[in-house]
């Protein structure tokens, strides 16, 4: 087993490798531009975001759509995955991160707006898409649309449930003393009781959750960090100077120059907003919109409140508190970063992982059922909640590193017939926003 766990990390080591983060970094920048710099209706998608009212087909508002991709989007990588690019590419990596979030709104901006042109309704009526229906009804490849489902069922149970339902698990135990078959019943239940209402039950609870723990988080981060308030110029300075010379780190005595900090950066920023991916326009197909690119828009706000916001607030933390030179990594760091402000610090941290988690396993309960209904049809739905649900007990009370190992496989090959479909389908997502963006 360690041999096999071994070569499914060196494995993921080479899907996540320079290839991808160029093809992701470059197709962000690419969209950036042939969009005509989306980004600068930020605050108009803003405003559109916060409208429950019903505006055309869909199964959910707007917000809730936004909502239930915020809560598989924002998770342990906002926190912990901070933490390790900090770690292994020094202070520099925080700013890497912030400007994928930046320039990942265009992508993500397009991938929705596809995935709501070439959306299908069922014979149920229900409204359905994503990126395998783009590759399908836009580029007439329906085996790309195939294998892209086949990834994302895949790698749903990985990386958006028995991961997370294992890191709240041991959380408490490590916390609390909490049996892990004691949370792992809780969460159990609480995910049955979400997800078997469908996508509807998902989002009007998603609606609820999703803006507290995000409140409740930034405003933490920033107490701690007012109670920090003298370190903050030097800790942004820092930020800036050494994203671009070079800074110490791992242990304060190896350099990490700039290669590292872009790397690293870079890499985490889009692991964490998930811009290009494919996952998150799944449910933005559900949205009641009356065009593609007002919910396009609404969706682009996802990766600003994820990477240009929670990142940002996380990465501030754990540079000031300086815990990044000690040797500490990942989780370990974040602690120690946190636990510097008592009781507010490990409170926030603890509420902030807690709700995090919880949420990631409710948003990708959404992908995955919809890409087991692509390949095998409706019928698959119902089995597919219930074997979820079972998953959510085995990865709380099992260590199963195989298990992360394998989904971050299947995460980044996601990524490949989705950006594909996003690079020879630019011109359509550039004509229809051209077409609707100045709509009121």
């Amino acid at each position: 087993m360690e041999s096999f766990n071994a070569f499914l990390e060196k494995a993921g080591g080479i899907v996540w490798g320079a290839p991808l983060i160029i093809l992701l970094f470059g197709t962000h920048l690419y969209l950036t531009f042939r969009l005509g710099l989306i980004q600068r209706h930020l605050w108009k998608a803003i405003k559109i975001s916060f409208s429950r009212e019903k505006e055309g087909e869909g199964e959910i508002s707007q917000f809730g759509a936004l909502m239930t991709a915020l809560a598989a989007t924002i998770g342990t990588g906002n926190i912990v995955g901070v933490a390790t690019a900090v770690a292994a590419g020094g202070p520099g990596a925080v700013l890497w991160m912030w400007l994928t979030g930046v320039f990942g709104i265009a992508t993500k901006y397009a991938e929705a707006l596809l995935s709501v042109k070439y959306r299908i309704a069922l014979p149920n009526g229900e409204i359905t898409g994503g990126p395998m229906y783009v590759l399908e009804r836009g580029l007439n490849a329906k085996w790309l649309g195939v294998i892209f489902a086949f990834f994302t069922a895949v790698a749903a149970f990985g990386i958006g449930n028995m991961v997370q339902a294992n890191s709240i698990s041991q959380m408490l135990k490590d916390t609390f003393g909490l049996s892990t078959w004691i949370s792992g019943a809780v969460m159990t239940g609480l995910t049955a009781f979400v997800i078997l209402g469908g996508i509807r039950s998902i989002a009007r609870f998603c609606e609820k959750l999703v803006p507290f723990m995000a409140v409740f988080y930034v405003l933490g981060c920033g107490l701690i960090l007012f109670l920090n308030f003298g370190k903050l110029p030097g800790t942004i300075s820092l930020i800036f100077t050494s994203a671009f010379n070079g800074q110490a780190a791992i242990g304060g005595f190896m350099g990490a120059g700039v290669k590292e900090a872009m790397r690293y950066g870079i890499a985490r920023g889009l692991f964490s907003n998930e811009s290009g991916l494919g996952s998150a326009p799944i449910v933005a197909a559900a949205a009641q919109t009356r065009n593609p690119v007002r919910q396009a828009l609404v969706s682009s706000t996802g990766t600003f409140w994820d990477t240009v916001v929670v990142c940002l607030m996380t990465g501030l933390v754990v540079v000031s508190a300086g815990d990044w030179q000690t040797g500490l990594k990942g989780a370990a760091l974040t602690k120690s970063a946190f636990s510097h402000i008592p009781y507010i610090g490990p409170s926030v941290l603890s509420l902030g992982l807690l709700t995090f988690v919880f949420s990631t396993i409710l948003g990708w309960e959404y992908y995955g059922e919809k890409a087991a209904e692509y390949l095998l049809g409706v019928k698959s739905v119902m089995p597919y909640r219930y074997l979820w649900i079972a998953a959510v007990m085995a990865g709380s009370v099992a260590a199963l590193p195989a298990v992360w190992n394998f989904a971050d496989i299947f995460n980044g090959l996601m990524a490949v017939p989705n950006l594909i479909s996003l690079l020879l389908l630019a011109p359509v997502a550039a004509a229809e926003t051209a077409k609707y963006i100045n709509e009121p």
